[in-house]
């Protein structure tokens, strides 16, 4: 029988993890999810998993985290390490979704791309554009996007919706447009080896 265990999560992979938990029937798996938003203050990051951790340890036999980095600066990692408490591997979602190694290889061979998930297209408008503040100052799109040539949907799902939302989000910003189908890629893995 597989062990019971606590998935800590980001919010933005919700609704991913309980796709794929669904649809494989791990039932051992139970998920508790973080806030999204502290991906806008990243050195939280590492405290937050931790109470989790902490708060959890005794009611489970196994504990993983599906978080990147995150812009930690290694520091998840290093409180991972204390608390003997293995991550999925990968700077941040993207890289884990399309693959790290296929990931760093693109975004090393074009720079200028901004990334997509099904989440963020679902979110765009409240976290993209009222979270850094363009529909109350539009003059700063060009300083927080003017280094950007491309807007990379990395779909999860084939989703009409979410495809048509990430188009008028590279709209908005005025990138070009492409999408990358990658579906769960490492998170389905992940949580295969885990299953």
């Amino acid at each position: 029988m597989a062990p019971r265990t606590l998935l800590i999560a980001c919010g933005a992979l919700a609704r991913e993890v309980r796709a794929l938990t669904e649809l494989n029937g791990w039932t051992h798996l139970d998920l508790t999810c973080l806030p999204a938003k502290l991906h806008n203050r990243p050195e939280r990051i590492p405290a937050a998993v931790r109470a989790k951790i902490r708060a959890n340890r005794g009611r489970y036999e196994r504990i993983l985290v599906l978080y990147g980095d995150c812009g930690s600066g290694g520091e998840l990692d290093r409180v991972l390490a204390e608390e003997g408490v293995e991550r999925i591997e990968g700077p941040h979602c993207y890289a884990f979704y399309r693959g790290v190694d296929a990931f760093l290889a693109e975004a090393e061979a074009e720079p200028g791309c901004f990334y997509l998930t099904d989440f963020l297209v679902r979110h765009f408008q409240r976290l993209v554009i009222q979270g850094l503040g363009l529909d109350r100052h539009p003059e700063l799109l060009p300083l927080y996007f003017g280094n950007y040539t491309k807007l990379v949907y990395m779909a999860q799902t084939a989703d009409p919706d979410h495809e048509r939302k990430a188009k008028a989000a590279a709209l908005r910003l005025g990138l070009a447009y492409e999408q990358r189908t990658t579906g769960y890629g490492g998170l389905a893995d992940f949580l295969r080896q885990a299953g």
